[in-house]
């Protein structure tokens, strides 16, 4: 179990796990999952981390078909500009490993960021906090357990 899964089971919030075997050569961790797991890219969303000029760092949750828009998240998040956060600050602060990186249960609460594209879905995959372990839940649950809100922040490739 992850910390991720963890918090879905004792939230009571309807969900699945879904695994696959993570192969380290994989070029892009989320499309990897749309291969390995046969899902529609629209659905299957990347947690990334940004931060901001006071270096606060934002959580952003795209789907793996698009990239992320640093000036939408700046401009959703309030700030002038946002750049991305390197990878051990993003593992530091969230407690969990690039490519499993789960929006859910970080080991610190950050301001999140869910692109709008996902308000028109009824379930989302994100990571459930280990390469290879996908978690689909619905995006308001989503958005409940985060405290995030819906923005387009989204680039489509």
């Amino acid at each position: 179990m992850t910390p991720a899964i963890n918090l879905l089971k004792t939230s009571g919030i309807a969900h699945s796990v879904l695994s696959y075997h993570h192969d380290a050569a994989a070029e892009s961790y989320g499309g990897e999952a749309v291969q390995q797991l046969g899902l529609d890219p629209a659905q299957v969303f990347k947690t990334l981390l940004a931060t901001t000029e006071t270096h606060e760092l934002l959580v952003a949750i795209v789907p793996v078909s698009g990239t992320l828009d640093l000036k939408a998240l700046a401009a959703a998040a309030g700030c002038r500009k946002c750049g991305m956060a390197n990878a051990e600050a993003a593992q530091r602060a969230t407690g969990y490993l690039v490519g499993g990186i789960s929006p859910l249960a970080q080991k610190k609460k950050h301001r999140t960021f869910l692109d709008a594209s996902a308000q028109a879905l009824p379930t989302v995959h994100v990571s459930a906090g280990r390469r290879g372990l996908e978690v689909a839940l619905a995006p308001a649950d989503l958005l409940r357990l985060t405290g995030g809100k819906y923005a387009p922040i989204r680039k489509l490739r």
